[in-house]
């Protein structure tokens, strides 16, 4: 167990796509355990509540303070409950991380439809109707940290796999970041994204071992990111540590946006690095 703190201290925080699928730790997950432990009252929400209860329960054995809303983010009605019940539970609202979303395989030209409206609502549509009755909330207050969770898809290509729709959606996500923080900074409302690198984390729980591997020495660091390398991200953009920044997209990625392939090639065949 990592040490608690104070930095989230008096802080009440949403966190969609707070559960996890499995053993391995998610992102909305690990947030929601480090605010507890910060000193934050959290709302997890999720669609399925067994997920979510798996965090809460870590949360409680911590005598962190936590409870579970169930919602789909991409029902206007589920985000505006979801906002009221915070408020209700813990008296106020203060963070808002946008962590819930799902993806689909395909390119734009054998990409399901259906699929394509799916992601879109969930990834890109859910974080606008979260922070559409989080911002309200948060004025109430004077103020608040909303933290969206992109990705380096949507700042790059396809890496080892192709979701146009998933892309897009986190491209559009990091848009509707630099907007909110515009439209809402005179409210002291800062909005920025995380985007994360090459994770082993639940969503990418079943990659094979060379894959792993390999998405790990693609890095300049040449060390696997997890779930946790993003939450701890999270808690200094939620914390007043980041009162001056807003905005912002966060790469979480082991310094590999900052290079090409050809750079990194002797890494990816095991070649000697020259002294």
């Amino acid at each position: 167990m990592q040490p608690s703190g104070t930095r989230l201290k008096g802080k009440v925080a949403i966190v969609t796509g707070a559960g996890t699928l499995s053993e391995v730790d998610g992102v909305g997950q690990a947030t929601a355990i480090l605010f507890a432990r910060q000193g934050a009252q959290v709302l997890l929400v999720d669609k399925v509540e067994a997920n979510a209860l798996k965090t809460l329960a870590t949360i409680e054995a911590e005598d962190g303070v936590g409870s579970v809303f169930c919602g789909d983010v991409s029902i206007s009605q589920d985000c505006r409950a979801m906002v009221r019940a915070a408020v209700e539970r813990y008296g106020a609202l203060h963070i808002l991380v946008n962590n819930a979303a799902i993806s689909c395989p395909g390119s734009a030209v054998d990409v399901e439809e259906s699929a394509w409206d799916k992601v879109i609502a969930v990834d890109l549509k859910g974080p606008m109707l979260a922070s559409k009755y989080a911002i309200p909330a948060m004025l109430e207050v004077g103020g608040g940290s909303i933290i969206n969770i992109s990705s380096i898809e949507g700042l790059r290509g396809a890496s080892t796999s192709t979701s146009v729709a998933y892309g897009a959606s986190k491209g559009g996500i990091d848009s509707l970041t630099r907007h909110m923080a515009v439209d809402h900074g005179r409210g002291n409302i800062r909005v920025n994204s995380i985007a994360p690198g090459h994770l082993y984390a639940s969503a990418t729980r079943n990659l094979s071992d060379q894959l792993r591997d390999l998405r790990r020495r693609a890095g300049p660091l040449g060390t696997e990111g997890t779930a946790w390398d993003v939450a701890w991200a999270a808690v200094f953009l939620a914390s007043d540590e980041s009162r001056w920044i807003s905005g912002v997209v966060l790469p979480v990625d082991a310094w590999l946006l900052a290079t090409t392939p050809l750079a990194m090639l002797r890494h990816l065949r095991k070649e000697p690095v020259p002294s």
